[in-house]
């Protein structure tokens, strides 16, 4: 709309309508109740693992119920906890060590950080890098998943926070190493 804009998040059976543009999300719900039988749920509080908190300055969505699924599932509950997602100057490499000898449960794990990076951007670069390894992970990389897994706990409460009056402008950065892969000395764009 020339107001603004509405979102229409559709997962199954659940549908979360906003935007910024109150009488367009109006009428966007009017039109659904006229069409489909809909019960209103008000305030959108958790949807697909994301917790939404609203506040006076804005809003907050984090994943600890996710997170905390996650840890139990990984049987990291009673974990030490660590202090970064990444061992300092570790390179992890395709052939190094042992390889697992069932990685359905790396992959499992590593799947759900990936979700886990929606509201968590601090492990994104982590989480990238032991995602190469998914067709034949090492013990060493599973050692990793595990790491990332004790860091997210000890900070499962961290997300994204949306001040209120915010510019819905997009502003990215880029970085990139030198020769950074281990294998081909080829450079990472990030």
């Amino acid at each position: 709309t020339p107001k603004g804009i509405v979102v229409l998040l559709v997962y199954v059976d659940d549908i979360v309508v906003t935007g910024s543009d109150p009488d367009a999300i109006s009428k966007t719900q009017q039109m659904l109740h006229s069409t489909f039988h809909m019960k209103e749920l008000g305030h959108l509080n958790y949807f697909l693992g994301l917790e939404v908190h609203y506040h006076p300055e804005g809003i907050f969505i984090n994943q600890h119920k996710y997170i905390q699924d996650l840890v139990q599932l990984a049987g990291l509950t009673n974990a030490t906890l660590v202090d970064t997602p990444m061992e300092f100057n570790v390179k992890y490499r395709r052939h190094e060590g042992e390889l697992l000898d069932d990685p359905t449960q790396y992959r499992k794990l590593v799947g759900s950080l990936i979700y886990v990076t929606i509201t968590r951007p601090d492990i994104s670069f982590v989480v990238h890098t032991v995602s190469k390894f998914m067709q034949s992970p090492r013990h060493f990389h599973f050692s990793a998943v595990q790491r990332i897994i004790k860091y997210i706990l000890g900070t499962s409460r961290r997300g994204l926070f949306f001040p209120k009056n915010s510019s819905l402008q997009l502003q990215a950065y880029s970085d990139a190493d030198w020769a950074g892969c281990p294998e081909t000395r080829r450079s990472t764009t990030g």
